[in-house]
């Protein structure tokens, strides 16, 4: 059984960084598809976009490409979501997804990963 724990949640100001934390147990990073979404209160799932492990190769949703980058330090099976330029539209609970199959990444937005995170609240404050 795989799962993923979340990390690195916080209060942080309009215009500051954070780097979230997702740990895979169960499976290797060797060679995976890992995701991440969030969800605001009252807002639908959002597809923030995906890395394919063994190639480092990412994919980005276009409302947080070049202020969000995702990447992946595969000996300590971790993925980690860099977050800059913080908004307050960014309030979220953000959740990281893993599939063995890297080519998930090509979908990501569909949001078919077999496993899941709890979720990791974070808050942008004005």
């Amino acid at each position: 059984e795989v799962q993923l724990v979340e990390s690195g949640g916080a209060l942080v100001q309009a215009g500051g960084s954070l780097r979230l934390s997702c740990v895979v147990y169960g499976s290797s990073l060797d060679e995976a598809g890992v995701g991440w979404f969030r969800q605001a209160p009252g807002k639908p799932r959002e597809a923030l976009g995906c890395i394919m492990t063994s190639v480092g190769t990412t994919y980005y949703a276009d409302s947080v490409e070049g202020r969000f980058t995702i990447s992946s330090d595969n000996a300590k099976n971790t993925v980690y979501l860099q977050m800059n330029s913080l908004k307050v539209d960014d309030t979220a609970v953000y959740t990281c997804a893993h599939d063995e199959l890297e080519s998930r990444c090509w979908y990501y937005y569909r949001g078919a990963f077999d496993s899941w995170g709890q979720g990791t609240q974070v808050t942008v404050a004005s």
